[in-house]
C-alpha cells in the first residue's frame, strides 16, 4: 500500500478549517439578526418582520447543522468508512435543503393566515432590522459562495444558497413593508404577503439545495473538466499507453476516482504495479479535487511487440 500524498489531504484540511470558521461566524451572526427582527417585528406590530426572524433562526439551526457536518466529515478513515466520513459533509446539506423547505411553508401558511385581518399599520422602525438584514447577510452569502466555490463543500453552498435567498426575500419584505407604511388603507395585506414571499424564497432555495446533494449522494460524474484533468496526469507518466475508463463519486470536498490504465501487455507484473503506483501518487499530488484513486491495470499492444506477461496486476491503493 503506497503512503498517503501530503498535497490533497492538506487542501482538504485547509477546507474544512475555512468552512468551520464561517459556519461558526454565520451562527453568530444570524443569532443576532434573529433576535432583532422578532423582538422589533413583535413590538412594531410587522409580520413580514416577525417572519424574517423566524428564517434567521432556522439559520442559526442551518449553520450549527454545517459545523457538526465540517466536524464529522473531517474524520479520518476507519474499517468501517474506508472511503472516509466526507459524505456527511454531503448529508448535512440535503437536511438543510429539507428544513429550507418545511420552514418556507410554514412561514408562508401562518403570513396568509390572517391576510384579511383588521389590525394597526407596523410602526415604521421595523424597516430598520430589514436593511440590516439585507447588507449582512449579502456579506455572509459572498463569503460563503467564495470558501464553497474554494473548498467543494456542499453543505456550505447549501448554506450560501440558504443566505442568498434571505437577501431576496429581504429586498422583498422591505418593499412589502414599505408599501404598508407608505399606505395602509390601500396596502393593508402589503405586510402579509411579504411575509408570504419570504416563505415561498426559502421553500424555492430548499428545493434547490436537496436537488443539489441528492446528485453527489446518487454518485453522479464530476465534471467533464475535472475528469480531463485526472486522464491528463495519467497519461503524462512514463510507461502508460492510455486510460480507457475513468469514474469519479464525490466523498465530502473530494473525489475518488476509479481508474483502468492501459500499459504494455509484455511487462512483468511488477512493473505494471509500479506504473499504477506512479500514477497514483501523481494525481493525488496534481489533482487538488481527487481525495484517492484505485487504478486497475490493463494490458494493450499485445502480439505488437514482445511476449504477453500473462495476466497483469491490479493495484489497488
Amino acid at each position: 500500500m503506497t503512503a498517503p500524498a501530503a498535497g490533497p489531504r492538506t487542501a482538504a484540511q485547509q477546507g474544512l478549517h475555512s468552512g468551520r470558521r464561517v459556519a461558526a461566524a454565520s451562527v453568530v451572526v444570524n443569532a443576532l439578526l434573529a433576535a432583532m427582527n422578532l423582538i422589533v417585528g413583535s413590538r412594531g406590530g410587522s409580520l413580514t418582520v416577525v417572519a424574517s426572524g423566524i428564517e434567521f433562526a432556522a439559520d442559526v439551526v442551518a449553520s450549527l447543522a454545517v459545523l457538526f457536518g465540517f466536524w464529522y466529515a473531517s474524520r479520518p478513515a476507519d474499517e468501517d468508512h474506508p472511503y472516509g466520513h466526507g459524505r456527511a459533509e454531503t448529508l448535512t446539506g440535503l437536511l438543510i435543503g429539507l428544513a429550507l423547505f418545511v420552514i418556507g411553508g410554514s412561514i408562508a401558511v401562518h403570513a396568509l393566515r390572517d391576510v384579511q385581518a383588521v389590525h394597526p399599520p407596523p410602526a415604521p422602525y421595523t424597516l430598520w432590522p430589514l436593511g440590516i438584514a439585507l447588507a449582512v447577510k449579502t456579506a455572509l452569502m459572498v463569503s460563503k459562495m467564495r470558501v464553497s466555490r474554494r473548498t467543494g463543500s456542499q453543505a456550505l453552498l447549501a448554506d450560501a444558497w440558504n443566505d442568498s435567498v434571505d437577501v431576496l426575500s429581504s429586498v422583498a419584505a422591505i418593499v412589502a413593508l414599505g408599501l404598508t407604511l407608505y399606505d395602509p388603507q390601500t396596502f393593508r395585506a402589503a405586510d402579509h404577503v411579504g411575509g408570504m414571499l419570504v416563505g415561498v424564497f426559502v421553500i424555492v432555495a430548499g428545493l434547490g439545495v436537496v436537488r443539489s446533494t441528492s446528485s453527489d449522494l446518487l454518485d453522479t460524474m464530476p465534471p467533464d473538466t475535472l475528469l480531463e484533468e485526472v486522464r491528463a496526469v495519467a497519461c503524462r507518466v512514463e510507461g502508460v499507453r492510455g486510460v480507457e475508463k475513468l469514474f469519479g463519486r464525490k466523498t465530502g470536498l473530494q473525489y475518488h476516482v476509479d481508474l483502468h490504465l492501459e500499459v504494455d501487455g509484455w511487462i512483468s507484473v511488477d512493473a505494471g504495479h509500479a506504473i499504477a503506483t506512479r500514477v497514483r501518487e501523481r494525481i493525488r499530488l496534481d489533482v487538488e479535487a481527487v481525495s484517492d484513486v484505485l487504478v486497475h491495470v490493463e494490458p494493450t499492444g499485445l502480439g505488437a511487440e514482445g511476449p504477453a506477461a500473462g495476466t497483469m496486476a491490479d493495484s489497488a491503493r
